[in-house]
């Protein structure tokens, strides 16, 4: 019996050895397999994060300045599949040069991950509003991003669609595409919303045609398609409420120039407006003089408190009085060099300010050197 015991005993000892053993292997075994898996995915991870050496060759043989591009979209230079030979071909195929292509990527160097076949879309679409190649390769040229930004070939049909449900020309829509190409990626929701909001307005201060008026707006000032319903809606009602404009003096004025600057941030409006009257009321100005002046030459809202100001004492040193100013607003479109540098030349040719006015101040370039050819005649 004792032996009996003696040998289970010693065979259920083998057997936990045994079992030890294989445990212990196995878990040996799989500790080195995890670590040799973790040690893998790590350095495909590094991998992964590497720049694309042979990617970066090819756009600097094009020009394309790789500083620019790592500080605009660095992820584009780790992609391993890309297609910047054929966008070369294809911008070179529609009249763009070698320095023109490299700028394109430099700016926006998500372009080359675009299809040739995404590129031929979008470039039919434009071309169907644009009149030439050329017209697109001079927007490109411009704002990349206009082109290249979205994909989505679909979205920029529908806001052709749009546009033209208004009665906007494809004349009228090259002219958008022209200056705010950001507006046909935006989406149709959104363009819509402003477009809305415009009818909205329109016929709630008393107004008949409203789509009339949004096309007028929209026409004048596309960039108002830029901004939020809110933001609009508030620029609105704050010229109504600093002039105290009935719902007819309103309307009028957003057929004029009202409508102008209503792309202009709620915040800025406000500051502008309250540097205008500041400094024209501390010249001795009246309230009426000044809420008369600037519904007059509204645009003058664009000019930031410093500018303004500066061109109000420069014209003050100069002998200018403020009501000469005040009948001449135009004046403050030109720059401080231009307004600086006719005066002299003017005066150099004995030109009266006092009887004949300052209007020659600010007119174009071509009328004013014409005009100053007869003085110095005289």
């Amino acid at each position: 019996m004792r032996r009996l015991m003696n040998m289970e005993n010693k065979l259920l000892s083998r057997m936990s050895i045994s079992c030890f053993i294989t445990l212990s292997t196995e878990i040996i075994f799989r500790r080195s397999s995890l670590r040799l898996f973790c040690h893998v995915t790590e350095s495909s991870s590094t991998e992964s994060e590497k720049e694309n050496g042979i990617l970066i060759n090819n756009l600097m043989v094009m020009g394309v300045d790789i500083k620019m591009v790592r500080k605009r979209q660095p992820g584009v230079l780790k992609r391993q599949i890309t297609n910047e030979d054929g966008l070369k071909k294809f911008l070179q195929a529609k009249g763009a040069n070698r320095e023109a292509i490299a700028s394109i990527i430099s700016r926006y160097p998500r372009s080359i991950i675009r299809s040739y076949q995404s590129l031929n879309e979008r470039w039919e679409i434009w071309r169907s509003i644009l009149m030439s190649d050329l017209e697109i390769v001079t927007i490109l040229k411009r704002s990349p991003e206009s082109f290249f930004r979205s994909g989505n070939n679909t979205n920029m049909q529908k806001n052709i669609a749009l546009f033209s449900s208004l009665g906007l020309t494809s004349k009228d829509l090259g002219k958008m595409l022209t200056r705010v190409p950001r507006v046909f990626s935006n989406s149709t929701e959104l363009n819509d919303q402003i477009i809305n909001l415009l009818s909205e307005i329109y016929v709630n201060l008393g107004g008949e045609n409203p789509d009339d008026f949004v096309k007028e707006i929209i026409s004048r000032n596309v960039f108002i398609l830029l901004r939020s319903s809110k933001q609009v809606k508030a620029n609105i009602q704050f010229l109504q409420s600093s002039f105290n404009l009935d719902n007819d003096e309103l309307l009028t004025l957003l057929h004029g120039q009202g409508g102008d600057i209503l792309d202009l941030s709620n915040e800025y409006l406000k500051k502008t407006l309250g540097n205008v009257k500041d400094k024209l009321l501390s010249h001795g100005c009246t309230e009426t003089e000044v809420n008369t002046f600037v519904l007059k030459h509204l645009r003058i809202l664009y000019l930031s408190p410093q500018n303004l100001n500066e061109k109000i004492d420069f014209l003050l040193h100069a002998n200018i009085s403020l009501h000469q100013m005040l009948r001449s607003p135009l004046i403050f479109d030109k720059s401080l060099n231009t307004i600086s540098s006719r005066i002299y030349e003017l005066e150099k040719a004995d030109y009266n300010f006092g009887i004949h006015g300052i209007g020659i101040i600010a007119l174009s370039k071509q009328r004013f050197k014409a005009k100053l050819e007869t003085l110095q005649c005289a």
